[in-house]
C-alpha cells in the first residue's frame, strides 16, 4: 500500500498497478476473471477514464505503460478497440480446456462480483473538502448510497492506509483518492462506524467520523430562528454536549450568513481546524457540525470571509468562556441541582411591581476582592440579610474582557463572567440568595457592544449583529457598535439572551442599561452623522419594537419577573404596558429624582431655603411612570465622590445628612436602590481594584449608618404604606410641601387599608418645633428617628412618640407640634 503525502501524490518508488481499459460499449464495468488455478484477486475499482487513479500517473492510450505484461501489446489498446470479455465467454473458455472428468471435476470457479464504479469527483470540491473550506462537507464525506451501492469517504491526510469498520464489525479498506481524502465501497449500509488510520512509525488512529452524521439542528429550530421567534435560541446554537444517535459528543452551530466556510478549532484537533469543517444548513447561515468523543475543552470558530481571510471569533452563543485574558469559548454542561423551588412558585404568584423592593446593587469583583461567584455567596446572603434589603442587583455578568471593569462591554452575552467562576458556581451564589429570600437582578445591555476583533464585531468578514451604516451602527460615546434591532436574526439573539437569564439562572429581573441611547438615532450625535427613520424623525422605531418584544415576552414566559429600564430622558410610557403603546418595562430608573435631590443635599444646609424646589420637584411627576429611585454607582466614580463625601459639614454633619437622605428616600413613592459601600457611609470614592473600604466599619460612627440602613428596610418592609401604592396617587399626600425657609418637607404614605406614615425631613442645620396637621387624633409612635443616639446623632426627638389633638390644622381635622432633629428626619405611625 503506497504512502501517500498531505497532497495525495503516490511515492515513485512504489510499484504501480496497470490500468483498467475500459469498455468501448458495455455500460456496465467490467471485471477481469482469474486464472482457476490461481487465488483469486479482487480487481481495484476502475475508475472513471477521465480521472488518473490515486497511485498512478496518468496514462493515456497513445503512451507507453510499463507495468502493462510484456506479452501484451506495447501500447495500451484505446478502449474502442478492445474485447468485451463476460463471464460466460470465459467461463465457457475454462471448462473446454479443463481435462478432468465431468464426473470427477470440480464446479466452475464462481466469478468475483462487478466491482461498482466509483462516482467521479470533482477535483477543486476534494481539495475544499481536504482543506476544510467545503460549505457542504457532508454532502462529499461520510457515508452515502450512490447508484445502490455505499460509498465511504474520509479525509486523513498523512495516513498510510485508512479502513472504516461498521457496526457489525465488517471492515472496508479505502483507497487514497486525492488530497488526503480517501474513499471506498461497503457491501452494504455500515450504520455507525469509526475510521482507523495508520501513519508510518506511529500507533493506528480510531476515531468516529463527524460527517457520518446527521443535523443537531431540526427543520423547526431553522425555521424559528429565520423568523426570528425561537425563545429559546441557546438550546439549538452554541456548542452542547449530548448523546447523538447513539454517541456522545458536542454540537456546534453558529449564525454566520456571509461566510464561505466555517470550522470548528480548539482542543478537539489541536487547534487545526481543517478536519472539522462546517455543514452550512440553511439560507439563513446556520453552521452545524458534531463531533463525537468530545465533551470539553475550549473552542473557536475558524470563519472564511467573502473576501477570503479566514478569521477566528468566539463562539456568540458560547455558556462559558476562558479567563480573560484568554478568549476562546469553553464547552461546558449545567450541573447545578437547583434547591429554589419555593422560591420560584412565590415568585410566580406575586406581583414584584406591588411588593416591597429595595435593593442591593454591587460589583462582584470588587465587593471582596479575591472572591469569586461561590466564595461570595455566605458572606453575601449574611450581609444583605441583616441589612434586610430584599433584592440584590448584580452589575452586568455575562463575559466582559477585563474583569475589574463595571462590565458594560459585553463580549459574550450568554456566558457568565469567567474570572468570577463557572456558570454553576453563579447558579449556586443565586441559589443561596433565593434560599434566603433575596431576589435577584442583573444589569443587561442590549444596546451596544465592543469592536474586539475576536467577538461580536464583523463576525463573519460583514455586519452581521451590527448595524452595516455608522450613522446607525456605531456608538460615539463608547466607540462601540450598535446591534441592528431590525434584523430578525439580531433581535432573536437578545430576545432570547433575556430569556436565558430567567430560565437558566432564575434570577428575578433584568435591568437595561442605556435605554435612551436605544430611542433615539441621534442621540450623542451631530447634524449629519444619523439617519432618520422611515418617517423622518428622530426616534428609533426597530428599537423600540425589539423594547417591546423583550418586555412583552419575558413577562409573558415567566410571570413574577421585573423589567426595568434606565432611562434618563422623558420619553413617554416607558412603564406603560406594550397593549397601551408603551414600551412595556415595569419599573423605569428616576434619573430625575437622583440628579435634583443629590444636587440638594450637597448644597449647605444655609442655602437650602433658596433651591427647595429641587427636592420636591419629583412629586410633580412621581406617578407618570413606575419608578425607582436609584443611588447608583454612576454617582460614586469618577471623581464625583462617594455619597458621604457628597454631603457638606464636618464628619458628623456629613453623617446626619447621609442619614436624612436616605430616610426621606426611602419615604419617597418609589423603590429604592443604594450602590454598595453608601449603606456604611464609605469616605473614599469606589475603587474596582481596590474594593470596599471595609475597615471603616470598625469605626462605630460607621457601623451606626450600617444600623440605620437596616432599621429602614425593617420599617418598610413590615409598613404596607411605604410601598402599596407607589405608583399612584392614592399613597401619597402632601402635609407640608412648601415650607421652604424652613427646608422641611412633610408628607403622608398611606396604604389603602387605613394605616398611615407621616414622613417629616428637616434638611436645616438646627432642630425646629413645627405644628403638623394630621388625619386623626392618638398617639403617633416615632418609628424612626434618624437623629437618634443608636445611629449616631445628637438624640433630639420626641421620647417616642407625639400626640395628636382634635385641633384642625392646614385643612385636616387633628395636629400635633413634632420636635424635628437637625439634619434629621422622623417617621411617624398612628398607634391603633
Amino acid at each position: 500500500m503506497s504512502i501517500f503525502s498531505r497532497h495525495g501524490s503516490s511515492r515513485d518508488d512504489e510499484p504501480r498497478e496497470p490500468v483498467q481499459p475500459e469498455p468501448a460499449a458495455a455500460a456496465e464495468p467490467v471485471t477481469s476473471v482469474p486464472d482457476v488455478d490461481d487465488p483469486p484477486v479482487t480487481a481495484e475499482p476502475p475508475l472513471p477514464a477521465d480521472e488518473p487513479s490515486a497511485t498512478d500517473e496518468p496514462t493515456t492510450a497513445d503512451e507507453p505503460d510499463d507495468t502493462t505484461d510484456p506479452a501484451e501489446s506495447d501500447e495500451v489498446p484505446d478502449a474502442a478497440d478492445a474485447p468485451v470479455a463476460t463471464h460466460e465467454a470465459v467461463t465457457a473458455d475454462v471448462r473446454h480446456e479443463d481435462p478432468t472428468p465431468p464426473d470427477v471435476r470440480s464446479e466452475p470457479a464462481a466469478a468475483e462480483p462487478e466491482t461498482p464504479r466509483l462516482p467521479h469527483l470533482d477535483d477543486a470540491e476534494v481539495q475544499a473538502a481536504a482543506e476544510g473550506r467545503h460549505a457542504h462537507p457532508h454532502a462529499l464525506l461520510g457515508e452515502h448510497t450512490v447508484d445502490g451501492v455505499t460509498v465511504v469517504r474520509v479525509v486523513r491526510p498523512l495516513a498510510g492506509s485508512v479502513r472504516v469498520t461498521g457496526a457489525s464489525g465488517e471492515a472496508v479498506v479505502l483507497e487514497h483518492h486525492a488530497h488526503g481524502l480517501w474513499q471506498g465501497v461497503a457491501a452494504a449500509p455500515l450504520g455507525g462506524y469509526q475510521v482507523t488510520a495508520d501513519y508510518e512509525g506511529g500507533a493506528p488512529w480510531v476515531a468516529d467520523d463527524p460527517y457520518r452524521f446527521s443535523p443537531t439542528v431540526g427543520d423547526l429550530d431553522l425555521y424559528l430562528f429565520g423568523e426570528g421567534r425561537h425563545e429559546q435560541l441557546w438550546t439549538v446554537l452554541g456548542s452542547h454536549v449530548r448523546e447523538h444517535e447513539g454517541v456522545r459528543g458536542t454540537s456546534f452551530a453558529v449564525w454566520a450568513p456571509h461566510a464561505q466556510a466555517v470550522r470548528v478549532v480548539g482542543d478537539l484537533n489541536g487547534w487545526w481546524g481543517d478536519r472539522h469543517a462546517m455543514r452550512r444548513l440553511d439560507g439563513n447561515g446556520v453552521w452545524e457540525l458534531f463531533v463525537p468523543g468530545v465533551d470539553q475543552g475550549s473552542y473557536k470558530y475558524q470563519i472564511l470571509t467573502p473576501d477570503g481571510e479566514w478569521v477566528e471569533r468566539a463562539d456568540p452563543m458560547a455558556r462559558r468562556a476562558e479567563v480573560p485574558p484568554a478568549t476562546a469559548s469553553v464547552i461546558t454542561e449545567a450541573g447545578h441541582d437547583w434547591g429554589d423551588d419555593a422560591w420560584l412558585e412565590r415568585r410566580a404568584a406575586t406581583d414584584q411591581h406591588a411588593g416591597p423592593m429595595s435593593v442591593y446593587e454591587l460589583h462582584v469583583g470588587s465587593w471582596k476582592p479575591g472572591l469569586g461567584f461561590r466564595e461570595l455567596a455566605d458572606p453575601l446572603v449574611d450581609y444583605v440579610t441583616a441589612l434586610g434589603f430584599t433584592h440584590v442587583e448584580f452589575m452586568p455578568l455575562a463575559q466582559h474582557p477585563f474583569g475589574g471593569s463595571w462590565g458594560y462591554q459585553v463580549t459574550g452575552y450568554y456566558a457568565p463572567q469567567s474570572t468570577w467562576g463557572s456558570p454553576d458556581d453563579l447558579r449556586y451564589l443565586i441559589d443561596r440568595l433565593h434560599q434566603a429570600g433575596i431576589g435577584v437582578i442583573v444589569d443587561w445591555v442590549p444596546g451596544h457592544f465592543p469592536k474586539d476583533e475576536w467577538a461580536l464585531g464583523r463576525f463573519d468578514g460583514r455586519s452581521v449583529y451590527e448595524h452595516s451604516d455608522p450613522r446607525r451602527g456605531e456608538q460615539p460615546d463608547w466607540g462601540t457598535y450598535v446591534f441592528n434591532f431590525g434584523d430578525s436574526q439580531v433581535r432573536n439573539f437578545l430576545v432570547a439572551n433575556a430569556l436565558y437569564w430567567f430560565e437558566e439562572f432564575h434570577v428575578d429581573g433584568l435591568r437595561v442599561d442605556a435605554v435612551a441611547s436605544m430611542l433615539y438615532l441621534d442621540y450623542s450625535r451631530n447634524d449629519g452623522e444619523w439617519l432618520p427613520n422611515e418617517h423622518g424623525g428622530r426616534e428609533a422605531t426597530e428599537a423600540i419594537s425589539f423594547l417591546q418584544e423583550t418586555n412583552a415576552t419575558a413577562y409573558r414566559r415567566h410571570p413574577g419577573i421585573v423589567m426595568i429600564a434606565e432611562e434618563s430622558t422623558s420619553w413617554p410610557g416607558v412603564s406603560r404596558p406594550t397593549s397601551e403603546g408603551g414600551l412595556g418595562f415595569g419599573l423605569k430608573w428616576n434619573m430625575g429624582w437622583m440628579h435634583d435631590t443629590l444636587d440638594y443635599v450637597e448644597k449647605d444646609p444655609l442655602y437650602r431655603s433658596y433651591h427647595h424646589g429641587e427636592i420636591t420637584f419629583s412629586f410633580h411627576y412621581a406617578w407618570s411612570e413606575n419608578f425607582m429611585l436609584p443611588i447608583s454607582h454612576d454617582e460614586v466614580v469618577y471623581g464625583k465622590g462617594s455619597l458621604f463625601e457628597k454631603m457638606p459639614g464636618d464628619d458628623w454633619q456629613k453623617r446626619a445628612n447621609l442619614r436624612a437622605y436616605l430616610a426621606y428616600m426611602w419615604g419617597h413613592p418609589g423603590k429604592q436602590l443604594l450602590f454598595m459601600g453608601s449603606e456604611f457611609g464609605q469616605p473614599t470614592e469606589w475603587s474596582q481594584e481596590l474594593g470596599l473600604d471595609w475597615s471603616v466599619l470598625d469605626r462605630p460612627q460607621h457601623q451606626q449608618v450600617f444600623d440605620l440602613v437596616a432599621r429602614l428596610n425593617q420599617v418598610y418592609k413590615s409598613e404596607s404604606a411605604l410601598w402599596a401604592h407607589d405608583f399612584d396617587t392614592d399613597g401619597f399626600e402632601w402635609i407640608d410641601g412648601g415650607a421652604g425657609e424652613q427646608s422641611v418637607v412633610a408628607f403622608l404614605r398611606k396604604s389603602g387599608s387605613g394605616d398611615s406614615l407621616a414622613v417629616l425631613a428637616n434638611f436645616s442645620g438646627q432642630p425646629q418645633r413645627m405644628r403638623f396637621g394630621l388625619p386623626e387624633a392618638g398617639t403617633w409612635d416615632e418609628v424612626l428617628n434618624t437623629d437618634a443616639t443608636i445611629y449616631g446623632g445628637s438624640g433630639v426627638g420626641n421620647f417616642g412618640a407625639v400626640t395628636a389633638v382634635d385641633s384642625p390644622w392646614a385643612g385636616r381635622p387633628a395636629s400635633a407640634d413634632v420636635q424635628l432633629p437637625p439634619l434629621g428626619v422622623v417617621w411617624l405611625k398612628l398607634r391603633r
